[in-house]
């Protein structure tokens, strides 16, 4: 991630298009809106090859914007296309990833559906841990049980979490107020109306004016 702020920051999931160069554009707009500590980029249903070719095009736009970029995928088209970071989401694949890429990548875990699963994962001491899934956006809020979870794990564990927002850009609020050092959005930017850029300009005044502050 990027430099922390004294309160929660925006997350970006790039969302599925198979016109690669249409996504760069969405995604160099969002880019130019405001602060956006890292941006995922998840490997979907496409093959290796397709995937790649995604990346190397999108990952050069994250960097200069100022992101972090993470895969969220194949490990080797991680390195390949020298991201930031890696997106885990199987817990099975977490140690090994660990082991292997920290320090040298951030190396962050999905998967954590309850809090057994959580401190699974925290005794691993992954990077940050992500609630919710990559294409969990389905509501306009984000879903209660990761709230829930994104609270208790902020109130007690120093690893950062992100919490999977939903569609509706007010959601940023709610998560913020659970102590989530981040949060995440696809649809709700890549979707908005105005545009992405537009849509980041208005999360992040969001979060000036109404995000608590964390303690230093």
């Amino acid at each position: 991630m990027t430099e922390q702020q004294d309160r929660c920051r925006l997350v970006l999931v790039v969302p599925e298009n198979d016109d690669a160069e249409a996504l760069a554009v969405q995604v160099e707009a969002a880019l130019s809106g405001g602060d956006i500590a890292s941006v995922i980029v998840p490997q979907y249903a496409s093959d290796e090859q397709v995937f790649q070719k995604r990346a190397e095009l999108l990952l050069p736009i994250i960097q200069e914007g100022g992101a972090a970029a993470l895969i969220a995928g194949d490990s080797r088209t991680a390195g390949r296309v020298k991201a930031d970071g890696l997106h885990v989401s199987a817990v099975a694949e977490l140690a090994d990833a660990i082991e292997k890429f920290t320090p040298k990548l951030i190396v962050g875990a999905g998967g954590a559906t309850d809090r057994h699963w959580a401190l699974e994962i925290g005794e691993r001491r992954p990077d940050y841990i992500f609630f919710g899934k990559l294409d969990g956006d389905i509501k306009p809020e984000a879903h209660p049980k990761n709230l829930a979870l994104a609270e208790w794990w902020a109130s007690m564990v120093e690893i950062p979490c992100i919490v999977m927002g939903g569609t509706d850009l007010a959601c940023v609020v709610p998560v913020a107020e659970t102590g989530a050092e981040f949060v995440a959005l696809r649809g709700a930017v890549f979707s908005y109306a105005d545009g992405p850029a537009e849509a980041v300009r208005e999360i992040n005044r969001l979060l000036d004016e109404k995000a608590p502050r964390f303690q230093a």
